[in-house]
C-alpha cells in the first residue's frame, strides 16, 4: 500500500495535483482512493467546513477540531483500503493554531497517525496563493495575507522531512517533480 499526502496553503494545486496522481495509478490498473479534507461526506467534514466559513475564534476552534476528527476518521477508514491512499490536507491543518499548540499537536498526530516517504508540502508565495483563492465565490477565514503568510511560516518550521515543492511554475513542471518521487 502506498499513502501519499499532499498538503499546502489553500491555493497552492493540492486539489489538481493529488487527482492527476490520482489518474497516474488508476491508468496502471491500481485501486486509489482519494480523500480531501475536509471531506463532505461525513458529519466530521461538513462541520469544519462550516466553521471554515465562518468568523471569530470559536469557529477557528471548530474548524479545526471537526477538521481532526475528519482527518482520524479517514485514516480509520480508508488507510491501506487500496494501492493508493492519497489524503489532502493532513498534518498540517495544525498550522492554524498557535505555534506551541500546533508544535506539540503536530508531533503528537505524526507518531500517532501514519506517515509515508510520500509527503509534499505544495509551497506558493502568500501573495501567489491569495491570487488564485480571490478566484473563488467562497472565502474560508484563514484565506487572507496575514494568515497565509502565519501559517506558511509554522508550516515551513515543522516540515522536515516532507518534500517541499515550489508551485509558482506551471501545473506540468510542478507535477514533474511530484512524479520523480513516486514509484
Amino acid at each position: 500500500m502506498r499513502f501519499i499526502v499532499i498538503d499546502g496553503l489553500d491555493g497552492v494545486g493540492k486539489d489538481t495535483h493529488a487527482q492527476m496522481i490520482k489518474e497516474k495509478y488508476l491508468e496502471n490498473g491500481q485501486s486509489v482512493i482519494l480523500r480531501s479534507h475536509p471531506e463532505k461526506d461525513n458529519y466530521y467534514g461538513r462541520k469544519a467546513k462550516k466553521a471554515l466559513l465562518g468568523k471569530g475564534k470559536i469557529n477557528k476552534i471548530i474548524a479545526s477540531t471537526y477538521y481532526a476528527f475528519d482527518v482520524i476518521r479517514s485514516v480509520h477508514k480508508y488507510h491501506g483500503k487500496a494501492d493508493t491512499v492519497i489524503f489532502v490536507r493532513y498534518l498540517f491543518g495544525v498550522a492554524y493554531l498557535p505555534l506551541p499548540l500546533a508544535k506539540f499537536l503536530y508531533k503528537f498526530f505524526s507518531i500517532v497517525l501514519p506517515t509515508s516517504d510520500y509527503m509534499f508540502f505544495l509551497d506558493l508565495e502568500p501573495e501567489d496563493a491569495l491570487k488564485r483563492i480571490s478566484e473563488r465565490e467562497d472565502q474560508e477565514m484563514f484565506e487572507n495575507l496575514e494568515d497565509l503568510f502565519k501559517v506558511r511560516k509554522k508550516v515551513l518550521s515543522l516540515s522536515k522531512g516532507w518534500k517541499v515543492i515550489n508551485t509558482s511554475r506551471s501545473i506540468t513542471e510542478v507535477q514533474e517533480d511530484i512524479d520523480q518521487y513516486l514509484p
